[in-house]
């Protein structure tokens, strides 16, 4: 397998892809054209920040997969990567605590406002008074918006190491998830914004998130709330965050933006928002403990595809429906059998979405199943049958219903 790794990963983990019997090429410095330009000959591209656009993916034919190392794949053209029949992967919970502990540590610098009192005390100002009304965070309430790995370690961490009360909104949370974890669940997230005197984002980037947190959100803020985000920027509305922390006073800790710089030496522009919030420059999942586990997901990931042909953690292969039909045949392991069957499928305009072929020891008999487009005629099953080398043909439906 011809690899390129075109963002920072651990030297341990180039040498174990190459134990693996890949050629590995490794350039943390590639983005856009340059990337694009070294594409040619890969099979397997992995990367961290840098974006994969439709340019990239479609200068080799030879591509198959694309390894993100983290847990988001907004980065990544999913669909041109799907319609181009390229698998695209990630590394999910490798960097749950790395985020978690980045978190609680905006949230506790956001309150004491540790980052204004020590930029005054660089420039020879003690303004002890000033910086002595925290709120503090003990016996608050910590709402948090998304409740999967990190919102939950967060919870965790608030709950027995802050004595914080936490309530949470995620459209998949329930009450027993919620008893569970020790949190109470709100019915949608404007609950959560009233009740909160510290706001936690912990969502995805999709669609129906961009801009969840939005004036109307911020308008039912407590004045003086505390408002963190380690998830994604665009979650987020800057303009309406800008105008909260000047109309509510609120004090703000962000590791992420919207329009964030692709490399790190582009230029960062919103640094109006930043003067009046603690901010971290997207660091979020950048520990030592995250770096490495997520550099042994990535090997885990391209093992699994060198000796099965099918990566792990895969988030563009669809899955098999509740509702399928499948054909079960049972089968002497020759030459040709299978290629009769599909030969027969092919004329009747059935299409084989997805096909598991298991040889029995001994090696003399196998059973392939196929899972089906559409329903197979009985003329067309009885053609499989008269095939000398067939053992049986069934049939099988499955549904939700049933």
């Amino acid at each position: 397998m011809n690899i390129l790794v075109a963002d920072q990963i651990s030297e341990a983990a180039i040498q174990d892809l190459r134990k693996l019997g890949s050629n590995v090429t490794y350039d943390a410095d590639l983005s856009g054209t340059e990337l694009a330009d070294q594409m040619s000959d890969v099979e397997i591209l992995i990367v961290r920040s840098t974006r994969v656009n439709e340019n990239i993916i479609t200068k080799s034919d030879k591509l198959s997969l694309i390894i993100r190392a983290g847990s988001g794949v907004n980065t990544i053209d999913l669909h041109t990567a799907s319609i181009h029949g390229v698998h695209v992967a990630n590394c999910p919970g490798m960097n749950t605590d790395a985020v978690a502990e980045l978190t609680i540590g905006l949230l506790a610098a956001a309150d004491r406002q540790i980052v204004n009192a020590t930029r005054d005390l660089r420039e020879g100002h003690w303004r002890k008074k000033h910086y002595a009304d925290a709120r503090g965070l003990k016996h608050r309430t910590l709402g948090l918006l998304g409740f999967g790995t990190i919102g939950r370690t967060v919870a965790k961490m608030a709950r027995e190491g802050l004595n914080m009360k936490v309530i949470a909104w995620s459209r998949s949370l329930n009450d027993a998830v919620a008893n569970h974890f020790g949190v109470e669940r709100c019915e949608d997230p404007k609950e959560i914004a009233k009740q909160s005197d510290a706001v936690s984002v912990h969502l995805s980037a999709t669609d129906e998130t961009h801009h969840l947190v939005d004036e109307e959100f911020f308008d039912l803020m407590k004045n003086g709330a505390v408002f963190i985000n380690t998830s994604r920027g665009q979650i987020v509305d800057s303009n309406a965050l800008q105008q909260a922390i000047n109309t509510k006073d609120l004090k703000v800790g962000l590791d992420v933006f919207e329009d964030e710089p692709t490399s790190t030496d582009d230029q960062f522009e919103q640094t109006k928002l930043a003067q009046k919030a603690t901010c971290t420059p997207h660091i979020g999942a950048s520990t030592q403990q995250a770096s490495e586990a997520i550099a042994n997901a990535v090997v885990d990931i391209v093992r699994s595809y060198i000796q099965t042909g099918r990566p792990i953690n895969t988030i563009n292969v669809r899955r098999k429906s509740s509702d399928s039909i499948s054909l079960l045949v049972r089968h002497y392991n020759e030459v040709g059998v299978l290629a009769n069957v599909l030969n027969i499928l092919r004329h009747e305009d059935v299409n084989v979405e997805e096909m598991e072929n298991t040889i029995f020891e001994e090696g003399q008999a196998a059973t392939c199943t196929m899972w089906l487009d559409s329903e197979p005629t009985p003329d067309m099953l009885n053609k499989i049958r008269e095939d000398d080398h067939i053992i049986q043909v069934v049939l099988q439906r499955s549904s939700s219903d049933s």
